[in-house]
């Protein structure tokens, strides 16, 4: 059969609203550059670490495997992996959280996903979204039938525009995604926004899932789960993994914390979805969560790079850039160059070969930005830099930055 073949049409309503994510489609199209011109492209559009995997967390798995350890498991989670999250979550969230209260998955994704499949009940359904925002949010929302309601940042990016976020809420608001420290902008919610957002979570009767995948890379600020104020557990999912503190993203393991009685209910998805998560990758995650001495020291090369990168952006004439709390991307104002962000990114790909994502992959109010990912080697890092320095620099603003 060919793709078009009418056999195959019509797909499902819900994938008419799903699209790409960005960083997907932005390395295929610098693949293309590269084959085309022969010369190198400087990679700032993705979160891919540097570092390798840390040897004994590979050495366990390598064990494991040795071991036999390639059968089916438990859907929700080997019995070790889940209690060594909870200890983690109790220590690092101030939790009060138990193995019943963990469900792993092939990455944080299912978490994001299957908690919202689970609590989602159709259209009527409203599911406030940040804008911008990691771009899987609203492919979650679509999937699940419910209904998206963007929500701005405030100009700092740290969080929601509170007094949007709260015209917002309304007696058909479920659920309430936040995202600290957030993608693309680095920003770590306040701890008065997160006291705001819990007690409207109370007051309004609706769920938050907060993807704090990137909570061990705060730079500054002590960091706090909205799961900890008063009445919150009983209506949060906690979405965490091991791709970004522990260079683990090709390994797909994440897990969520959640009330049991929905993590029983989110089992039931995993069965009938992905079965379970593989055995062996589940040791490595305990080895990784026994370790945790990797985890300063990304942090602290990390803020070194974040510095390099928001230092050399702000020097570049018609760009500024505020300086992100945790997490490890970079969102840049280019809005004085007068032209969209993908126009923007297009030129950097094209003309300085240095691939960065549109501001607009993440929303409607992330027009006139750009996002850089500063995980890579400094050198690559430092190196992009100059290149977006002389590409913008053909350019010229056209008007004054903000």
């Amino acid at each position: 059969m060919t793709a078009t073949d009418p056999r195959l049409l019509p797909f499902s309503a819900v994938l008419s609203s799903l699209e790409n994510e960005g960083a997907y489609a932005v390395m295929a199209a610098a693949a293309a550059v590269e084959s085309a011109t022969g010369k190198p492209v400087i990679h700032l559009e993705i979160g891919q670490p540097a570092f390798p995997t840390p040897a004994p967390v590979a050495d366990a798995a390598i064990a494991a495997i040795a071991a036999g350890k390639t059968k089916y498991s438990s859907p929700r989670g080997v019995a070790p992996l889940r209690a060594a999250i909870a200890s983690l979550a109790n220590r690092h969230r101030g939790l009060a959280v138990t193995p019943q209260h963990v469900v792993v998955g092939s990455g944080a994704k299912p978490g994001l996903f299957l908690a919202t499949l689970a609590l989602v009940r159709g259209p009527h359904d409203h599911l406030l979204i940040p804008d911008p925002g990691f771009p899987t949010y609203r492919a979650m929302v679509a999937v699940a039938n419910g209904t998206a309601v963007p929500v701005p940042l405030r100009p700092d990016m740290r969080s929601f525009d509170m007094p949007a976020l709260e015209a917002a809420v309304t007696h058909r608001t479920r659920l309430v995604v936040l995202n600290s420290p957030g993608n693309p902008t680095g920003g770590v919610v306040p701890l008065e926004h997160l006291r705001r957002i819990a007690q409207l979570a109370v007051e309004h009767d609706f769920w938050v899932v907060s993807d704090e995948i990137y909570s061990q890379l705060c730079y500054e600020d002590t960091y706090t789960s909205i799961a900890s104020p008063p009445g919150m557990a009983v209506r949060t999912v906690v979405v965490d993994g091991f791709s970004k503190s522990y260079c683990m993203t090709g390994w797909r393991l994440g897990w969520a914390i959640m009330p049991p009685p929905l993590a029983e209910r989110v089992e039931l998805l995993l069965v009938h979805s992905v079965g379970c998560t593989a055995t062996f990758t589940q040791e490595a995650g305990i080895a990784a969560l026994a370790g945790g001495g990797e985890v300063e020291m990304l942090r602290r090369e990390y803020r070194k790079r974040r510095d390099i990168v928001v230092k050399g952006l702000n020097a570049i004439p018609g760009v500024r850039c505020d300086r992100p709390q945790g997490a490890f991307c970079a969102f840049a104002d280019v809005r004085s160059f007068g032209r969209s962000s993908k126009e923007i990114a297009d030129v950097l790909l094209q003309d300085g070969l240095v691939a960065v994502l549109p501001g607009t992959d993440f929303g409607e109010q992330g027009e006139g930005f750009i996002r850089l990912s500063y995980v890579s080697e400094e050198e690559e890092q430092r190196e992009g830099l100059r290149r977006i320095a002389a590409t913008l620099g053909r350019l010229r603003p056209v008007k004054a930055v903000a």
